[in-house]
């Protein structure tokens, strides 16, 4: 059984926001249900007695980490995790490429390649900000798809608004069909096909209702991401990538099958 793992929750700044002394900031200052690390999930094979306490778990064949943020470091101390083979980045937005330095530093010091995956362009910026990775990281292009730990994974560009564009990405084995999109906004139509009949949709969603003028924004709001939803119904949808404008301690009335994800939530996919 193969799950996904949410190691990061949040948006560019995570939350508690260092400047910010707003309730969901106080809280999440605290250890509460609001501390959110920069957007970062794993897909693995369900953990066990047999490799809960294992700190190599994952080599090449066995799972991968979906970007690799400033918040990578961290992630892997909390789940006592010494390697990761290989991962699967969306765009190169520091939040979300911040922690590749430290990433193939550790390969180095581990004498293991770590094995990076992106499209060209993304590898090509990459590379541009840390001309020294591919040292001790094999860089390889997604852009005519790839599997990985045995999903077939195709991906494509999505608008990122004011930033640009990001990638979402189609994961795909054994009848269960997912996706994972975490920077997104006003996707058009053409953009949207491959979000059609998932059993689970990973979204980002970083206000509930954000009310700054459209063009300065680069992520849905969760009323716009709910009308999306309407229209591609996937089975399940995870909203992730939150700024500390969400609150978990809030119930927001979510219609079934919706949820806002959790650090160090784990779901099966199946």
């Amino acid at each position: 059984m193969e799950q996904l793992v949410f190691l990061g929750t949040g948006d560019a700044m995570g939350v508690p926001r260092v400047y910010c002394g707003c309730a969901i900031c106080e809280e999440a200052r605290k250890g509460g249900v609001n501390r959110r690390y920069r957007s970062l999930v794993a897909v693995e094979a369900e953990r066990t007695g047999e490799n809960q306490g294992n700190p190599f778990p994952f080599g090449e064949e066995e799972g991968f980490l979906i970007d690799c943020g400033p918040d990578w470091r961290s992630a892997m101390e909390r789940r006592e995790q010494r390697f990761a083979g290989q991962v699967l980045v969306t765009h190169a937005h520091f939040d979300h490429i911040g922690g590749l330095p430290e990433w193939a530093d550790a390969c180095r010091w581990l004498d293991r390649k770590g094995q990076l995956y992106a499209p060209q362009e993304v590898l090509d910026t990459i590379l541009r900000q840390y001309p020294w990775l591919d040292r001790n990281l094999d860089l390889h292009t997604v852009d005519q798809g790839v599997t990985l730990a045995g999903w077939s994974i195709r991906g494509w560009k999505v608008n990122h608004g004011k930033n640009g564009y990001s990638y979402a990405y189609r994961l795909e084995k054994d009848g269960f069909v997912w996706a994972y999109c975490s920077d997104s906004i006003a996707l058009p139509p053409e953009q949207r096909g491959l979000l059609a009949e998932l059993d689970l949709l990973v979204l980002g969603t970083s206000f509930y209702h954000e009310t700054a003028e459209f063009s300065t924004r680069s992520v849905y709001d969760v009323k716009e991401a709910l009308e999306l939803l309407q229209e591609i119904k996937p089975k399940r949808t995870i909203f992730t990538h939150m700024s500390h404008d969400i609150d978990l301690r809030r119930d927001y009335g979510l219609p079934e099958g919706v949820e806002y994800a959790r650090t160090g939530q784990t779901v099966l996919l199946r």
